[in-house]
């Protein structure tokens, strides 16, 4: 009896384990279900994309300002080459220094020093130098564009990497963002064109009548040239938002706007690229024309981040009044193709009739 209940004790607790290891794993995998089916949701994907672009800027610039690397911008060796020729630019000047100097002499040496200087410029600047360093070309701001440029393949062109390792990271990042970023596009479509809809039924139903916008409430479809208009004004509120902070003209922001929603990305204008003046309405001072920039950088990926986005819904809305014409342009077809019929079946008879009395 002993052994038995040991057995049966042994046996109980065997299978009080095995249960809880077997609600431990129906517990991962139901958390794990229920995270992948929020990560497809609008909120998962929205959060996703700006997760995936953060973690993506971060790496970047923890691989493009490698210390092993800062010989890449040649910041140190100009400065070296600068000093240099300003030494040698005084040291003519002095020897020069005096009341009998061959002042035509004393042009061609000092002349011909500032074209080697400028000479050296050239080659340094062909080789990619701009007179940043690493740190302030790979600002977090400039990481993020360059992130969102590559998963959302605009590629302005503007930043790349130049080490090794950050071509080979860009490769695998393009790999998982850019079918990342076409759920974004997909789910972030399907929300606006749901709200745009909304918001057009609701305005529908507020300019006619009551009774008849009951009965009519399922035929409201939003028309394509609503979706041209959204996309018309949005481009109109960015070409002045960057005419104004880059001091754009006009007509290259309108450019800059339109090529960027396209996803051309020629990368001719970038924001937060160019030192222009000060801002007034920022009150930005000479000193914070890095601050400004980092600022111009952050709209500007939220501005086509969210512009993607309204590119998707006019996509939904335009795709939905498109087949709702073909539908009306098909059953009118049938229509006349029937009337047609109809027409060349009683013309047939009669004539037919005409001939059997002209042969009776």
């Amino acid at each position: 009896m002993n052994r038995q209940n040991r057995f049966s004790s042994v046996r109980s607790n065997g299978s009080l384990s095995s249960l809880r290891s077997v609600n431990r794993k129906e517990k991962c995998k139901d958390f794990c279900r229920k995270t992948i089916a929020f990560m497809c949701t609008q909120v998962g994907v929205g959060g996703l994309i700006v997760a995936y672009a953060l973690v993506g800027a971060a790496s970047f610039i923890s691989i493009e300002t490698d210390a092993k690397q800062a010989n890449i911008t040649y910041v140190d060796e100009v400065k070296q080459m600068r000093d240099k020729y300003a030494s040698e630019l005084y040291a003519l000047a002095l020897k020069n220094n005096a009341a009998d100097v061959n002042e035509t002499l004393w042009q061609n040496q000092m002349n011909i020093k500032l074209l080697d200087y400028q000479n050296y410029l050239v080659t340094m600047i062909k080789k990619g130098y701009d007179g940043r360093t690493l740190k302030q070309i790979w600002s977090f701001p400039a990481a993020l564009m360059f992130c969102l440029s590559v998963f959302s393949m605009i590629g302005y062109g503007n930043l790349t990497p130049r080490t090794e390792w950050g071509k080979a990271t860009t490769i695998i990042y393009a790999t998982f963002g850019i079918p990342l970023y076409i759920l974004y596009f997909l789910n972030m479509g399907k929300v606006l064109a749901k709200t745009f809809r909304w918001l057009y039924r609701k305005l529908h139903e507020c300019s006619q009548d009551p009774d008849a916008t009951t009965q009519n409430r399922k035929k409201i479809i939003v028309p394509s040239s609503a979706c041209l208009w959204v996309m018309f004004f949005y481009i109109l509120l960015g070409s002045a938002m960057f005419s104004c902070l880059e001091r754009w003209d006009f007509k290259n922001a309108v450019y800059f706007a339109v090529t960027s929603l396209c996803k051309i990305g020629i990368g001719d204008f970038v924001p937060g690229t160019s030192t222009n003046e000060t801002i007034p309405f920022f009150r930005f001072t000479n000193t914070d024309t890095q601050s400004e920039n980092h600022t111009k950088l952050i709209i500007n990926f939220v501005y086509i981040l969210f512009g993607m986005g309204l590119v998707a819904m006019c996509y939904q809305l335009a795709r939905e009044d498109i087949r709702v014409k073909i539908k009306e342009i098909t059953e009118d077809l049938e229509l006349c193709l029937e009337d047609l019929r109809r027409r060349l079946a009683k013309c047939c008879n009669g004539s037919a009739k005409e001939f059997d009395d002209f042969h009776s």
